[in-house]
Parts: structure tokens; C-alpha cells; sequence
């Protein structure tokens, strides 16, 4: 039994459907990259595997319950979630926000500790914000808000974690900084990570696993090397590319066609 699956669900936003009778298993200790183009469920899937958006109809399971029958602390201590927009309390600090990722292993009888300190300083170190520490949320930029968002996160010391376009803001410098981050808590700590990534590339790079979404439902999944040819990135992205070996890892790498040749693709064919 995996341990996060969506059976089934109808997803919708009141009378707007997204996804329907939309199956979905992540697999234990992968990184599962979600991909596809604009407005084709990713992100509304992901809220609805957080529990921030109940399904209309089918079912989330977290270790084999449904995900909305289990107390928001439980929940919370087993599935960490960066949303796509945050939005922090006024005048709050950085270090104030990660440590409100320690929120869900306090209670009565465990108020905060030399653990919580030292991970939340580990969190902040990792995201390369722990210079910002004294700094007022609001007063960052962009890129260095998104890397606080992501340290409060990982503060939370989930083993699964997901996150909805991480690198949303960031050069790409911090955007290798965030998924080698990500690969590492995979790789050396057993995490299950669920992200949410606009580059097909940096998703064919770091996944282990691969789930391709078009319309609302899914369209292929597996391991990249597997998943990304061109026949599948033009199914889903419209779009007529080359696909190659990365020089630098051996992951498959797209290389779109240039304007022309896409050009004379999408022409329509000559009168006979």
C-alpha cells in the first residue's frame, strides 16, 4: 500500500471541473514530479493530495484513511505542503516563520526545545536564508521569500513533502540550489517528495518518477527516461522537439525545433 493515493476523485473549484475519476498512486521514497502544460490540473491535484482541496467525489488516502477523517496534527506531522502563493503575517521574521513549520509537534506536553532551535537554524542554513534571519518577511524579495516559505517546510521534518512550483521567483542559480535540496532529501534522508515543475527539462533531471497531466487527467507516468520522448511532449505540450541524452547526466534532455521548422509544422497543408 502506497502511502499517499488519490482514488477516483472528482476535482472542482464550485462548478468549474478540473479532473474527473482522476486516479493517482505516488510512490514510497520517489521524488514524483508533476508535469503538464497550463491550467491542466497539476497544482489542483496537489492541493487536493494536501488536503487544502476536498474532492467532490472519489478519495484521498494518507496510510490508508481517508485524508479528511484524520485530525489537521496528524495530518501535519506526516505531510508537509509549500502552496503556490503564501502569504506571511505582517511584520513577521524570518526566523518567526520557519519556526512555525515546528508548529505541529508542539502540545501540551512538548513546548518548544533545543531541538526545534537547531532545526530550524538547520533549515534556514539549507535554503542559504539564515543571514535573513532577523529580517522582516515582507521587506525580501521575491526569490529570498520563496526560499523562506520552503525552509519553513522543511522545519516541519516531514517524510512527505510536497510543493507546488518550488522554484516559482528564483534565478537559476537558486532554482538548482532548491532541487539538488530536494534530490538530497530524497536520496539521503528516504523522503517521498511531490513537486509541481513548469521545466520539463529540470523535471526530467530530478524525478524518479514522472507523471505527465494534460486535460485532467494522466497521460503517462514512470521513470523520465521512460515517460519524456517527443511523441509524449508534443501530446501534451503541443510542442515538436528533438529529445537527447543530457551531456551532463544522461536524463533525457527536449530541445524544442526552432520557430521555423514549428512554423511550417502548424501550417496548414497546400490546395492539391
Amino acid at each position: 500500500m502506497q502511502r499517499l493515493t488519490a482514488q477516483n476523485v472528482t476535482l472542482a473549484y464550485e462548478q468549474r471541473v478540473i479532473a474527473e475519476n482522476l486516479s493517482v498512486e505516488i510512490p514510497d521514497h520517489s521524488f514524483t514530479v508533476i508535469v503538464g502544460p497550463n491550467a491542466c490540473g497539476k497544482s489542483t491535484l496537489l492541493r487536493a493530495l494536501s488536503r487544502m482541496l476536498k474532492p467532490a467525489a472519489g478519495q484521498v488516502l494518507l496510510d490508508g484513511q481517508a485524508i479528511g477523517s484524520l485530525p489537521a496534527k496528524q495530518v501535519a506531522r506526516t505531510l508537509g505542503l509549500l502552496p503556490q502563493s503564501s502569504t506571511a503575517p505582517d511584520g513577521i521574521t524570518v526566523a518567526d516563520l520557519v519556526a512555525r513549520g515546528r508548529y505541529p509537534h508542539q502540545g501540551l506536553l512538548r513546548q518548544w526545545s533545543a531541538q526545534d532551535e537547531r532545526i530550524v537554524a538547520e533549515s534556514m542554513a539549507s535554503t542559504g536564508v539564515a543571514e535573513l534571519a532577523d529580517r522582516a518577511v515582507d521587506e525580501l524579495s521575491g526569490g529570498q521569500r520563496q526560499r523562506v516559505w520552503i525552509a519553513m517546510a522543511l522545519a516541519q521534518q516531514t517524510p512527505l513533502l510536497l510543493l507546488d512550483e518550488p522554484t516559482t521567483y528564483l534565478d537559476i542559480q537558486h532554482q538548482l540550489d532548491v532541487l539538488d535540496l530536494c534530490a538530497e532529501l530524497h536520496e539521503e534522508q528516504g523522503r517521498t517528495l511531490v513537486a509541481v515543475l513548469h521545466d520539463l527539462n529540470h523535471a526530467a533531471r530530478y524525478a524518479t518518477h514522472l507523471i505527465a497531466m494534460r486535460g485532467g487527467t494522466v497521460v503517462a507516468e514512470g521513470p523520465p527516461a521512460e515517460v519524456v520522448t517527443a511523441e509524449l511532449v508534443e501530446r501534451v505540450f503541443g510542442l515538436k522537439c528533438q529529445v537527447i541524452d543530457d551531456p551532463e547526466t544522461g536524463t533525457p534532455l527536449v530541445v524544442p525545433a526552432t520557430r521555423q521548422a514549428r512554423a511550417k509544422a502548424s501550417a496548414p497543408a497546400a490546395a492539391v
